[in-house]
């Protein structure tokens, strides 16, 4: 049976268009935010009700309680505070008003002001992350937000402009998707990543289990060395054509900027992909992970504190190649010591390509690696 949604109910924050047309016309009578692109994405994604249950911003009891017990005011698990950072100068309206948020002279979003508090940097991060250390991704975007948060409901207004349009599906498209499939149980797989066989082996050894596999990349804002989404995609799409069923497998994307906080975030993607329909989720060695920040294998353990999540988690031992097995294992399944086992690395296979040297047939599709050298810069410059 496909999941239901966080909350017992996928939240719809889409205006029709008459009232769009009715708001932008009276823009001038509106106080306008200016946001990050991250902080639209995060709208869109409370708009189709990828982050059901909510509905807006989170306000102060709600951020506090997220914080403290990674639960929201109600009980319901929610571990990532998704929050409105604005500036003390731009605080010109109050609570009770509405607002419209901007980016790039786009408006994203109308919004009711429930709540306007300040909060500590330091404890946001230090609980969401772990750490306060400046050279943590999350940390530092923290340590560079606003100073005030804003709570409220919001309402779409538009989208950010997308290329990969038809890769995307939203909770409500997928939902239908897998009825359709007649899928009564379905694992996802989130990624940010072209596949290597370690992938593919983790991916249908989950599939045996359930009905369909939801990969599910992530696309946004990346760093200088990743795959550009276009390459993650093209190499995603060899690899269905030719090595896996068409009848059980789905590709879509979605749209999210990565906090890296490791644990934390493995319970935020793992409901993310509840909201999508899925009934079981794969948790990696090191999910969300970045440095040396969390325990090899923290963000599954945090599971453990949520038996109520309503998505299973599953966990996998790491594969590897084994040269004497002659073939793709782990270590539960294969007795032979580390020096006859080649680890997948991820950093290892884009140094190669990066290199012009051709990963083995052992760590990466022919196909797949041919799609990656069909670009002529397949990485991310700048």
């Amino acid at each position: 049976m496909v999941s239901k949604p966080h909350g017992g109910r996928l939240v719809r924050k889409l205006l029709s268009e008459k009232t769009k047309e009715r708001i932008l016309e009276e823009s001038k009578e509106y106080q306008k935010i200016n946001i990050r692109e991250g902080t639209a994405i995060d709208i869109e994604n409370i708009a189709h009700g990828i982050y059901s249950p909510l509905e807006g911003f989170l306000v102060e009891n709600e951020f506090q309680s997220v914080l403290d017990d990674m639960r929201l005011p109600n009980d319901l698990p929610w571990s990532i505070p998704i929050v409105l950072d604005v500036k003390e100068k731009d605080l010109k309206f109050d609570v009770g008003d509405e607002i419209l948020l901007y980016h790039k002279n786009i408006p994203i979003a109308v919004m009711n002001v429930d709540d306007i508090y300040k909060y500590d940097k330091k404890e946001f991060a230090q609980k969401v992350f772990k750490t306060t250390d400046i050279n943590h991704p999350g940390v530092a975007k923290v340590y560079n937000m606003n100073e005030y948060l804003v709570g409220g409901e919001i309402r779409l207004l538009n989208e950010l402009p997308n290329p990969f349009e038809k890769y995307t599906l939203r909770p409500i498209e997928t939902r239908v998707l897998f009825k359709e499939r007649k899928f009564e149980t379905i694992v996802a797989f989130q990624t940010r990543n072209v596949p290597h066989l370690g992938h593919e082996y983790l991916q249908k050894s989950a599939l045996t289990f359930v009905d369909g596999l939801f990969i599910n990349p992530v696309l946004g804002k990346k760093k200088k060395g990743d795959y550009k989404d276009e390459v993650i995609l093209k190499a995603y799409e060899t690899l269905f054509k030719h090595y896996y069923p068409k009848d059980s497998a789905v590709l879509a994307t979605v749209r999210y900027e990565m906090r890296y906080a490791g644990p934390r975030e493995a319970i935020h993607h793992a409901i993310m992909r509840k909201n999508f329909g899925c009934t079981h989720f794969i948790v990696g060695r090191d999910h969300a992970g970045v440095g040396n920040y969390y325990g090899p294998y923290e963000a599954q353990e945090i599971f453990k504190n949520f038996p109520d999540l309503g998505i299973t988690p599953m966990f996998f031992k790491e594969f590897f190649y084994c040269k004497k097995c002659k073939g793709i294992v782990n270590e539960r399944i294969c007795p032979h010591p580390m020096e006859d086992r080649e680890y997948f690395s991820g950093t290892k296979i884009r140094n190669m390509i990066a290199n012009g040297e051709i990963p083995p047939e052992y760590f990466m599709r022919k196909e797949v690696y041919e799609t990656i050298m069909s670009f002529e810069n397949p990485f991310v410059e700048e």
